[in-house]
Parts: structure tokens; sequence; C-alpha cells
């Protein structure tokens, strides 16, 4: 399978949770590392996007393409067992509580999750502190400047 991760082109060469455990995000709380990605590359446009306003677009990320073998463990988040508002803003604290939970138990390297942007489009949260994460590599990275228009 190949996931997506829209990055500052400074740490897009580091497959790393650093970031996202800074100060938290949908599925996790601040101080848990957790690697954010995205099943299509539109989608991972879209979830960085919605931080940005046309005033503040950056024009230094890049577009990591991330190759996870068949074979690494998965577990998969149903919408259906999620309450209601669970996609809304601010976080729900029910769903960092899961992120967090997913790290912490390391039965799991991949956590598929539906996305709060894009009713029908996931996410793949990726544990690098699992065994398999070492079977994760980059395949690409490039440029990927966010198209002004989208913030009109």
């Amino acid at each position: 399978m190949e996931v997506f991760r829209l990055s500052k082109r400074e740490w897009a060469n580091e497959l790393s949770g650093k970031g996202a455990a800074k100060y938290g995000a949908r599925w996790n709380s601040p101080g848990t590392e957790i690697i954010y990605t995205a099943l299509n590359r539109s989608l991972a446009m879209a979830e960085v996007a919605v931080h940005f306003s046309i005033s503040s677009i950056p024009d230094d990320y890049m577009m990591v393409t991330i190759y996870i073998p068949d074979d690494v463990s998965i577990s998969v988040v149903l919408e259906s067992n999620l309450p209601s508002d669970w996609n809304s803003f601010p976080y729900f604290s029910m769903t960092q509580v899961f992120g967090d939970s997913f790290i912490k138990e390391n039965k799991f390297c991949l956590l598929k999750t539906p996305s709060a942007v894009t009713k029908g489009d996931y996410n793949i949260l990726i544990n690098s502190f699992h065994k398999d994460f070492n079977k994760i590599k980059i395949l690409n990275i490039e440029p990927f400047p966010l198209d002004h228009r989208i913030f009109k």
C-alpha cells in the first residue's frame, strides 16, 4: 500500500510523530507521537489545508509517498463505533484517547481512521514504536505547492 503525507520541506525526509506530539491533534494528545498519513494525495492536502487561510499559505510543502508492505499489522476504526460528533472542531478528546491507547498498547503498527475533513476517505496513522515500523519506507518526495484557488 502507498500512503501520502504533506510535510514542510525541512521535515519531509523524516518519518516521525514528533510534530504531532508537540500540540496533539484529532487522534493524539500532546506528548503522544503518531505519524499522520492519508490514502490519497487529495486527502493529504485537504487535511493540511483546513489549517490555513489565504494569507498564510506556505510555499514549502512536499508530498511524501510512503510504502507500507501488506504484512504490516493494521487496526481499523469504524465510524459507527465513534460518537456522532467525533469529527467536530476543536478535537473531541475521545478520539485523542483512542489514538493514545493505540500507541501505548503497541499491538498494531497502523490505525485506519475515517477522515474528519473528507467524508468517505481514510487516514492511516503510523506507530513508529511498533516492531513493523522498520518495514515502512519513503518512496518519493516532491514539491507540492498548494493551489491558491482552494482558499478563495
